[in-house]
């Protein structure tokens, strides 16, 4: 490695963990405040193995969303699933609709598709 280069895995590995570490807050704010605020979205679930949008590998806590309406490296909690980071894109994720990546096919299913309210952190 040149001198002045990054080791950008590290620096998304940083990103993502400053991200789970969430905080307290109000839920009565919006898209546009500071505050955390809920959305009503449909929660897919689905199990591949690879590498985010953001660079990092799929794990427990990272969620594929539509970036227009939810921005990367925003920090969410997901009734039923946890607290989780917008990491990924993906073809089928337009507006109101995640993807949850879980650790296998059957915790997959199990979970299937729901309709969820979502705390989203700024």
């Amino acid at each position: 490695m040149l001198r002045g280069e990054r080791k950008w895995g590290a620096v998304l590995l940083a990103i993502l963990v400053g991200a789970l570490a969430i905080g307290g807050g109000s839920a009565s704010g919006g898209p546009s405040s500071g505050y955390p605020y809920r959305l009503k979205v449909d929660a897919v679930a689905y199990h591949l193995p690879g590498k985010t949008a953001l660079g990092i590998p799929v794990g427990k806590g990272v969620v594929a969303v539509d970036p227009a309406l939810i921005p990367l490296g925003t920090r969410l909690h997901v009734p039923g699933y946890g607290h989780a980071v917008a990491a990924d894109v993906g073809w089928a994720i337009k507006g109101r609709i995640i993807d949850l990546w879980m650790p296998s096919t059957r915790a997959a299913r199990k979970w299937g598709r729901r309709t969820v309210r979502i705390t989203v952190y700024r």
